[in-house]
């Protein structure tokens, strides 16, 4: 298992192809009511297909990424892809850093240089982390045809091994949203021995567990909420979870279709005012979407789902977790529990900080608040 350098270099042919593609696209028609009430809307995505055709530069986000040192190496069932970032300071703690679905490494362009080098953003050199950020397997650049599905079990034993069997790195903090909160609040249940603590900005409780006897005020807003969210939020996990083949067919062949899969989440999750620009920048959504097109990944995306659906919830239920944890509350999160219900799987939570502003994709909406915060958290935990 030793690790090669890797350099992102998309073929002109893939670029034009997707030109071509978009150039072609079919748009249904739109039902006859407000805007986004059914899904994708018709306007915003004939605009969005047109400027990821005509105005678009992949080039310059695959620069973006290719400005941070990158590695492949060969693990059991995946040839895993990780950008390994150096901190600058006096010691840097070794930070394992996950993105989730439908999101991809591009999330942490913005936050690698806070976190890397927080004296260049007037912070302490103290909190510098070196940064290990890798690409989900069967996500991205972590994606080859054919390649074994990986559970949110099976991805948290291969970040386990990449961390101290291949990079040497005995304690270390794990970071992560979405599916990255899954993988780091599992590796805190399967793997504490090897944790300084986690830091997480999505509560991976679960949600099929009934409200107590006698919820408090915020329970009961909690389950409130959560009923809404399952009955109008959810049909993507039913489909991923149960049919995952049969979507990726048309969202493999329509980049347009794919746009609107991958947008529509990033209007409904994102802390924005009507518009996901406001949240996050067209460039950065596009580049996310681009990568889960050109690397033909989006099928094997969604088998966390299934396997989530079909083998379990990644902690028992019964589980606990004691490594210290950090916990950002974004307003915009798509699921919020309040603290009285997570205590009953992480035992251990140090920090627990309500956000003023932010949604899913903290590491991409608030990528300077979300770096204080996970400075924050381990700071008293370096040394111990």
């Amino acid at each position: 298992m030793t690790p090669t350098p890797f350099t992102l270099s998309v073929p002109d042919d893939a670029i034009a192809d997707l030109r071509a593609r978009l150039g072609r696209t079919r748009f249904p028609d739109q039902a006859p009511d407000a805007p986004w009430t059914y899904g994708a809307d018709l306007g915003y995505m004939k605009a969005l297909v047109d400027d990821w055709r005509d105005r678009f530069d992949w080039r310059a986000q695959e620069a973006a990424l290719n400005a941070w040192p990158q590695f492949k190496v060969r693990m059991p069932d995946v040839d895993l892809h990780y950008i390994r970032a150096e901190g600058k300071g006096p010691s840097p703690m070794p930070l394992l850093l996950m993105h989730g679905w439908p999101g991809s490494i591009f999330e942490f362009i913005d936050i690698l240089p806070r976190l890397t080098d927080p004296a260049r953003f007037g912070g302490d050199p103290s909190d510098a982390f070196t940064v290990i950020a890798p690409s989900l397997p069967g996500y991205g650049l972590s994606f080859t045809p054919g390649q074994k599905r990986f559970s949110i079990e099976d991805i948290a034993a291969c970040f386990a091994s990449l961390m101290v069997d291949v990079l040497g790195y005995e304690r270390y903090g794990a970071q992560g949203g979405d599916y990255g909160a899954f993988t780091a609040s599992r590796l805190g249940y399967a793997h504490p021995r090897n944790l300084i603590g986690i830091h997480i900005n999505m509560i991976t409780i679960r949600r099929d567990l009934p409200p107590p006897p006698n919820p408090t005020e915020e329970e009961a807003r909690y389950f409130e909420e959560l009923a809404a969210w399952t009955r109008e939020e959810t049909a993507y996990q039913a489909i991923q979870g149960t049919k995952p083949q049969t979507l990726a067919y048309g969202l493999t062949d329509s980049p347009a279709g794919l746009a609107a899969w991958i947008a529509e989440k990033f209007r409904t999750w994102t802390d924005n005012d009507g518009t996901i620009e406001s949240a996050v920048s067209r460039d950065h959504m596009l580049a996310d979407i681009s990568l889960y097109w050109f690397t033909g990944a989006i099928g094997s995306s969604f088998w966390p789902y299934y396997a989530r659906l079909h083998a379990g919830w990644p902690i028992p239920t019964e589980g606990q977790i004691h490594v210290p944890t950090g916990y950002c509350a974004f307003p915009k999160e798509i699921i919020r529990p309040p603290r009285s219900l997570a205590e009953a799987t992480y035992k251990n939570i140090r920090r627990w900080t309500p956000m003023p502003k932010g949604g899913h994709f903290a590491a991409m909406e608030q990528p300077e608040a979300l770096a204080r915060e996970i400075q924050a958290f381990f700071r008293p935990l370096r040394n111990g």
